[in-house]
């Protein structure tokens, strides 16, 4: 099932209602679903590589402490947050500034990924090397996260119960 962005954000509190979580596709979600996004924000950071170190591995501890209180939906927002720092430290490295698309996000987008009909943006021809390995400890992090056989049972379990 596709994420669901009908839902009110505010006042749906995740942990208590995991049945209303859709896992989705890549990073769905991942700034609205609370408690989680207050968890979890906090010690996302990608500003060069010794930062995104420190934020992957205080995030892979979350998604471990998550999976280890049986919490899915915890767990799946964190491995969301680790994937978001490789995209975004991929981004900034590829677009000077991080802005990638032209134009602002529809009113009715936002929060949601994509281009939304936007042009992108040209890419630089020289990426900057810091946040080229800020992407890369990230993205270590989240083929871990990936492949966890916890976390891949949990899923499982999830999506039997709730759906995906």
């Amino acid at each position: 099932m596709p994420f669901d962005y009908t839902l009110d954000f505010h006042t749906v509190d995740f942990r208590q209602h995991p049945e209303l979580y859709r896992v989705g596709r890549g990073e769905q979600g991942v700034l609205l679903v609370q408690p989680y996004k207050g968890e979890i924000l906090p010690h996302w950071r990608f500003k060069d590589a010794a930062v995104a170190q420190e934020s992957s591995e205080a995030i892979y501890a979350l998604f471990e402490a998550y999976l280890k209180a049986h919490d899915f939906v915890g767990a799946d927002m964190a491995r969301k947050f680790i994937q978001m720092g490789f995209t975004r430290a991929r981004r900034y490295a590829n677009h000077k500034g991080g802005k990638k698309y032209a134009g602002p996000v529809p009113d009715d987008k936002k929060g949601q990924s994509g281009a939304h009909g936007r042009a992108e943006l040209p890419r630089t021809t020289h990426p900057d090397a810091d946040k080229v390995e800020a992407a890369a400890i990230f993205k270590r992090k989240w083929d871990e996260a990936k492949a966890n056989p916890e976390y891949l049972r949990q899923k499982e379990a999830f999506i039997e119960k709730y759906g995906k």
